[in-house]
């Protein structure tokens, strides 16, 4: 917006001088900060209350030099506002309005004073223009930080945040402003959808048209504008979550690999940590994988127990959708193991108490109304499964005790799946990399195994796998020589000759 109709004739002298040219000579010095303003009283005392009160107090020696250190927006803000009282062009814009606004206040620029003054333009400009604007209501957002408290005294802060709230909550088929959206396109953006036909339809807006331009807020910010749209109600857990995911993956150098950077701790401490607290309350707003990268950045930025309790507490909850990648927390840099077995441990000991816990009502109508995917049983079966294929990843760790291996596969001992392949994968993979355990200690492992619940594929590896322990050996033959009678009526399985010797009975 521009004020004002004069030319602009404030000219600079260095840098820590400005004057009016003009044939009339000054007759008045302001000093802001390291600068000084060679002006004239009657333009600026004409719109300026403060500025009155200043000369009328000051002793006649100094009357005609003034000093106003604190004004918000130092130099700059005061220029704007004196080039407004000389009537001079001056272009107002969502970068300089807040400081404007602020040193216009401190000025006492009112239409007490004179009609028509600065805060009543500048609050008609907020009003008519920036907050009906979605990125320029963002950016000045951005710009109150370097001016508080004054900025959240004028209610530019919350009148900010309720702007970009309210948009970020409207329906999707009154969106019209400009966004930054970064995702993949879809067919018909491209005009390659086969419905296209050379017609160009109106894009349906993503409910998530609004998560990229936010990235760019501070994280104090950031939690203020996302609190206020939760607050609102009618933004979803999952647009949220998406919200969430995004800011952390742009916010957070190397989150996405695992990794986090070794400059700013406390910055990015504080990050997570707000993260974690701006989590939606209900559950698979935001993925198992996104809670076990922000527990790995959680366990390296040292933040606080109640936030990884909180992390905890929900991926335990969520642990069905997991890969065995996501559980590759590595160990404290004290610790001799590669991994973190133990946060896993108490992962799964978590899951299992809940599911345990869920009313069997509750229970049931989860297994009628949901998929058998998320099921209580099929839940605790898709764990299992998880927990084999992370054993048989930690078990090449030439440091993983013994008992940290079994403790771990024997809190989902009592889940009866169907096949225990999983499982001899990662007993195989310890007997090969720990060559020097005890017989008693390979006992102990291999009894966590159901020899019955091995496919013929894996019985003719485990025939033939001298890790094994004899007595598993027989077990997993006499089994797999049941199957195979009961299968196909014959008297032996179709095994190696030199195997079938070692069958009960000898060779057939």
């Amino acid at each position: 917006m521009k004020l004002g109709s004069k030319p602009d004739s404030f000219q600079t002298d260095g840098d820590h001088i400005r004057y009016v040219a003009t044939e009339l000579a000054t007759d008045i010095v302001v000093n802001v900060g390291d600068v000084k303003f060679y002006c004239h009283k009657f333009p600026l005392l004409s719109k300026s209350a403060r500025l009155q009160k200043l000369v009328a107090t000051s002793n006649d020696e100094n009357g005609d030099e003034l000093h106003i250190q604190d004004i918000p927006g130092g130099p700059g803000a005061f220029e704007i506002c004196a080039k407004f009282c000389y009537g001079m062009t001056v272009t107002l814009n969502a970068y300089n309005v807040v400081a404007a606004r602020c040193a216009a206040e401190y000025l006492e620029m009112y239409e007490t004073v004179e009609k028509g003054n600065l805060i009543y333009k500048i609050d008609v400009f907020l009003n008519s223009s920036i907050f009906r604007s979605w990125k320029d209501s963002i950016t000045v957002l951005q710009s109150t930080k370097s001016l508080l408290p004054w900025s959240e005294e004028l209610k530019v802060v919350s009148r900010s945040l309720d702007s970009i709230a309210s948009k970020a909550s409207i329906d999707t088929s009154m969106v019209e402003w400009s966004y930054t959206y970064n995702r993949k396109k879809l067919p018909s953006e491209n005009g390659n959808s086969p419905q296209w036909n050379g017609v160009r339809k109106q894009q349906t807006v993503p409910k998530d048209w609004w998560v990229e331009d936010l990235c760019e807020l501070r994280i104090d910010l950031y939690k203020r504008v996302i609190t206020t749209i939760k607050t609102k109600g009618r933004v979803s857990g999952d647009v949220i979550g998406e919200a969430l995911n995004a800011y952390t993956m742009r916010r957070l150098p190397g989150f996405s690999k695992g990794m986090i950077p070794n400059n700013d701790i406390v910055k990015y401490r504080s990050l997570v940590e707000t993260i974690v607290w701006l989590l939606p309350a209900e559950k698979g707003t935001v993925s198992c994988s996104f809670l076990l990268r922000l527990l790995r950045a959680a366990i390296l930025l040292d933040c606080g127990e109640t936030e990884r309790n909180e992390l905890m507490r929900r991926i335990s909850q969520q642990l069905p959708e997991a890969t065995v990648t996501d559980l590759l927390i590595r160990a404290p840099a004290e610790e001799a193991t590669i991994y973190d077995v133990d946060i896993v441990h108490n992962l799964v000991a978590s899951f299992m108490t809940h599911i345990s816990q869920t009313d069997p009502v509750k229970k049931e109508f989860l297994e009628s109304t949901r998929s058998p995917k998320f099921g209580p049983d099929a839940s605790k079966v898709l764990v299992a499964k998880l927990i084999d294929g992370y054993l048989a990843e930690i078990a090449r760790d030439p440091n993983l005790p013994v008992s940290k291996f079994v403790n771990l596969a024997e809190i989902v001992s009592s889940v009866s799946r169907p096949c225990h392949d999983g499982l001899y994968r990662g007993i195989d993979m310890y007997l090969k990399e720990h060559p020097g355990i005890s017989k008693s200690e390979r006992k102990r492992i291999c009894r966590l195994m159901d020899c019955k619940k091995l496919s013929a594929e894996a019985c003719m590896h485990a025939v033939q796998n001298e890790r094994l322990p004899l007595r598993v050996v027989v077990q997993v033959l006499f089994f797999e020589q049941a199957r195979a009678t009961t299968s196909s009526g014959s008297s032996t399985p179709d095994l190696p000759g030199s195997i079938r010797a070692l069958l009960p009975g000898g060779s057939h």
